[in-house]
């Protein structure tokens, strides 16, 4: 049987709309509360920045975001409208075209049969709402799984809870034949994509996929809620729509695994990073007849005793339903294509061309809305592309080169910035220094970031700049609402653009704002993620939308003009002794050992040098030494490729950084130290990771070198 370790932390109810959010990874130490002067104090561009943010501008590009069809591939002119208001505000704009593999529906059906032959047909649609009015437009997208399998399946049909491997495994352990079986898998726990891939892989041959109100805490309509649109609880016939690509193995268009997809590129199998099965999404209301006739056959859920397993629909007892005599019949039809996706790319150089950073944010949903994802963080972009303007009408260059991208496609599976980063490789790893990232902008009031950990210094430091709208509350900096809700900062797994550049060796953040459980309930990849709810429900007026791109363009301006580089390689120290400690605990469950001696002196060994770094780079600020300060400044952008030098994970060799990867079964969430670590959690090898351990020491060990003096 195998076993899976989990590293982090979920808190339940939030973290499974996004499946991929601040508050399902984080360091693990609570940061102390500190004292935060208030009102900030602002220096003069840090005022032109802040200031020329406008709520209303903001809530202005939202509508224009999320009143089209802007589905991956089909939005040229929403690239194109993009680049030009980028170049309105003095950036040097264009698009960056690629040829990918994506596919669209074209049809499906479900339909349940009893026992007793009568039967049960789901409409697979989402109610049409008079408030909502792009919820009723005639080219709304159907709800669909992309990179999902054309195919038909009729079969009887088990529950499976979260699809995890250890879920298989405890099926398979309570004896529920699985081969020939259609899986129905609920949302939460790993991306949807690995839920298909388990199934496949113990030979079912289809896979419906529902979201549960057990993952909406106290605002549901059986806790008296009023649904959307009368209220903030999810609206019963809301189906997540999303990918369902083995996120976890490659990202990017699986045609051209480690290269760039052009119009004449070669084209590889696909099979490997995407279903051979199909598979669809459906509401909980109209999961709930399917479950219900599992009700009492095979294992009781609250007997199978797995995580995540029992939901909270009413009337269903999440029986394993082996034996139930229901069968499903389950049609995809899904059009291929290979077809152009548009990045839009606006660039600011600096003074120094061997530096660059890069903003990102993508701008396709699976949707007409998609006011949260991605489109509150598209519209954050615009204003900050207007604030960037007025700074640069005072005469003001960055040291640093800005690029600012929109991607396309990045919810089929990352594809546009993927494609960007295999294409500007060799002049990305010689002069990036930080992709920022802001996906999700705003989805509800509470920040929260995930960092590689030399940005953890500056990153915090940048939210006691920012006046946080909290709740009616006054007087409170981002950093204060941040420290007092959450306070951690997230390890960074997958599941957003930042992944690309992560995997080889370029520092890190992802950002935005979420909800809490007392928050109203953010519709994920549903038609109502929409302005009306992002309106009404996410962001009243907009003010936080606001706030999160004042925090970006600070955050923005530091990394891109202060004459000291602000990164921070020592943060790593701490962090891989939280990470040491962690494997150390998951080793001691298991009855062989592993000699960590190896892994253990390099740890002592970059601290020592990142010790030294610190030193000389003090001694270049104190002596006024530019050109010393400029050695130290690029040690600092270089030294995370240490952490991408060996060659990439086993089996899934696009991701490179050893320190933290996404969990082979989780997709999103990070596993630390994860060629060691999953050799024993998935491989039961410990040959393979004492194998690891030696890579690992390495990596750590070319990152030190760079910054030794």
């Amino acid at each position: 049987m195998k076993l899976i370790v989990v590293l982090i932390a979920a808190i339940g109810a939030q973290a499974c709309q996004r499946e991929r959010t601040f508050k399902t990874h984080h360091s693990h130490v609570k940061r102390q509360v500190s004292n935060v002067t208030f009102p900030p104090v602002l220096n003069s561009d840090e005022q032109i920045l802040v200031n020329s943010f406008d709520n209303t501008s903001i809530s202005t590009w939202s509508y224009y975001y999320t009143h089209g069809d802007h589905v991956a591939g089909r939005n040229r002119s929403m690239a194109q409208w993009t680049a030009d208001r980028w170049a309105e505000n003095g950036f040097t704009s264009r698009l960056d075209e690629y040829y990918v593999y994506l596919n669209y529906p074209v049809s499906h059906s479900l339909q349940l049969t009893y026992p007793n032959g009568s039967t049960f047909t789901p409409s697979l649609t989402e109610a049409v709402l008079e408030e909502d009015e792009t919820t009723g437009y005639p080219n709304r997208i159907p709800t669909f799984h992309g990179y999902s399998f054309s195919g038909n399946a009729s079969a009887d049909y088990v529950y499976v809870g979260r699809g995890q491997q250890v879920d298989f495994d405890r099926l398979i352990a309570l004896g529920v034949e699985l081969e020939g079986k259609i899986a129905l898998a609920k949302y939460g726990g790993p991306f949807r994509g690995l839920k298909v891939k388990n199934a496949q892989e113990h030979g079912m041959i289809g896979a419906v996929l529902f979201s549960d109100p057990s993952d909406d805490g106290n605002m549901t309509i059986f806790k008296g809620v009023a649904a959307y649109p009368d209220g903030p609880a999810r609206n019963p016939t809301t189906v997540q729509r999303g990918s369902v690509q083995f996120l976890s193995i490659y990202p990017g268009d699986p045609t051209t695994p480690g290269y760039t997809s052009k119009e004449d590129s070669p084209r590889a199998a696909r099979m490997n990073s995407v279903p051979q099965i199909p598979s669809l999404p459906i509401s909980w209301v109209e999961a709930q007849p399917i479950l219900q006739a599992l009700n009492g056959y095979g294992t009781a859920g609250v007997e199978v005793n797995r995580t995540g397993w029992v939901g909270a629909i009413p009337g269903v007892n999440y029986s394993t339903g082996d034996g139930a005599g229901a069968s499903l019949s389950l049609t995809n039809v899904m059009e291929d294509a290979y077809t152009p996706i548009w990045d839009a790319v606006g660039i600011i150089n600096g003074t120094n061309q061997d530096e660059v950073i890069i903003v990102g944010n993508h701008r396709d949903a699976w949707i007409i809305g998609g006011a949260a994802d991605p489109n509150s963080g598209s519209s954050v972009l615009i204003e900050l592309s207007k604030a960037f303007g007025k700074l640069l009408e005072t005469g003001w260059k960055p040291t640093r080169t800005i690029v600012l991208c929109s991607w396309d496609a990045e919810e089929y599976g990352l594809v546009g910035s993927t494609e960007w980063m295999e294409e500007y490789i060799p002049w990305l790893k010689g002069a990036a220094v930080s992709n920022l990232n802001i996906d999700i902008a705003v989805s509800g009031p509470i920040p929260g970031l995930a960092a590689t950990p030399d940005l953890h210094t500056i990153s915090t430091e940048i939210m006691k700049k920012i006046i946080w709208p909290y709740r009616g509350t006054v007087n409170r900096t981002m950093y204060d609402v941040w420290e007092e809700e959450d306070g951690d900062i997230g390890v960074l797994g997958s599941g957003s653009d930042y992944t690309s550049f992560v995997h080889r060796g370029i520092s890190a953040v992802d950002m935005g704002a979420g909800g809490g459980p007392n928050d109203p309930i953010y519709p994920y990849h549903s038609n109502y993620d929409s302005y009306h709810w992002m309106s009404t429900f996410g962001d009243p007026g907009f003010h936080t939308h606001k706030a999160m791109g004042q925090y970006l363009s600070l955050l923005l301006y530091h990394l891109s003009s202060d004459a000291i580089l602000p990164l921070e390689p020592a943060n790593y120290g701490p962090e891989f002794d939280k990470y040491f400690e962690e494997l150390n605990t998951t080793l001691a469950s298991y009855n062989e050992t592993l000699d960590l001696s190896e892994l253990s002196a390099a740890i002592d060994t970059f601290k020592e040098y990142a010790s030294q770094f610190n030193g000389l780079r003090a001694f270049a600020v104190s002596t006024n030494n530019t050109e010393l300060l400029n050695v130290q400044n690029h040690k600092a952008r270089d030294f995370s490729r240490g952490f991408a030098s060996q060659g990439g994970l086993p089996g899934r060799e696009f991701f490179q950084h050893l320190i933290f990867a996404p969990g082979l079964d989780t997709g999103y969430a990070p596993v630390t130290f994860p060629g060691i670590t999953e050799s024993v959690t998935f491989e039961g090898n410990f040959t393979l990771a004492q194998e690891w351990v030696g890579k690992t020491a390495q990596a750590i060990l070319v990152a030190a070198n760079i910054l030794k003096t």
